[in-house]
């Protein structure tokens, strides 16, 4: 499966950048939306919780530590959320070019891996400039993103392809993960800090396999700290896991998988 998916490297290389200039298309603005969005979603959380809500980060008396400690977070949620939800639908949407063209079925998926680590750079580029315009100068910790996002995107892409799968032939799947998404997002310390949460509620936030990545952006961005190498491994095996099961689930059932859409 992987050598035909090797066969195709070029293809995939080609939809990539074809997506990404469909997406620029007729757009004024171009690949700044990809950036705007997420930044814009960023700014009306800093902006509600840090200046009306007067939400600060603890031991901190920067202004800025909250936004950024936000950015972080959001930046690597937003990874996550783009590879899982796109590679959950990415199926029923090139229902046509499935059904026309004969094509390892598996790069799909993959265009869209690629198309979000394309636009995750784009993003942390943009962090970086509003972290000068804070006074916050980007330290070495910001090399700790690279594994950060490898991780993220493997335990992503193997759940999104798992239920990819099986929203073929079941389209309730993305309707129920789309509200698990949501539980998810407030479920990860993102818009606030763990030591706020009561304590019997954060050992139930440490199941979080997302938590510890999330942590990872906050810590480096934020503080130039680098990760708990042992507090990721639940996440790591979570994320070798998913991919194999999908890989297993996405054999089984790939030659039923056009006839279902």
């Amino acid at each position: 499966m992987l050598n035909s998916v090797w066969k195709y490297r070029h293809f995939i290389l080609a939809s990539i950048k074809g997506e990404l200039r469909g997406r620029f298309a007729r757009s004024r603005l171009g690949a700044l939306w990809f950036i705007l969005h997420p930044l814009a979603q960023a700014l009306i959380f800093s902006i509600v919780l840090s200046e009306v809500m007067r939400a600060k980060m603890p031991n901190m008396t920067s202004p800025a530590a909250y936004p950024i400690y936000l950015l972080s977070g959001m930046a690597a949620w937003g990874l996550f959320s783009e590879i899982l939800t796109r590679s959950m639908t990415v199926f029923i949407d090139q229902a046509q070019a499935l059904k026309k063209i004969s094509f390892p079925r598996l790069c799909l998926p993959i265009i869209v891996w690629g198309s979000a680590m394309i636009n995750h750079l784009l993003l942390l580029c943009a962090i970086a400039v509003i972290f000068l315009f804070f006074g916050h100068y980007p330290g070495f910790a910001w090399f700790y993103l690279i594994p950060g996002m490898l991780m993220i995107s493997v335990v992503a892409f193997g759940i999104g392809v798992f239920l990819g799968v099986l929203n073929v032939f079941a389209r309730d799947v993305a309707q129920f993960m789309t509200v698990v998404m949501q539980l998810w997002f407030w479920f990860t310390p993102i818009v606030y800090v763990t030591s706020a949460v009561p304590e019997r509620f954060q050992q139930i936030l440490r199941f979080n396999p997302m938590m510890p990545l999330v942590t990872l952006y906050q810590n480096a961005l934020l503080l130039d700290q680098g990760p708990s190498w042992s507090g990721l491994w639940p996440a790591i095996a979570l994320g070798a896991l998913m991919v194999l099961l999908s890989f297993v689930v996405f054999r089984r059932a790939s030659a039923d998988l056009v006839d279902a859409l």
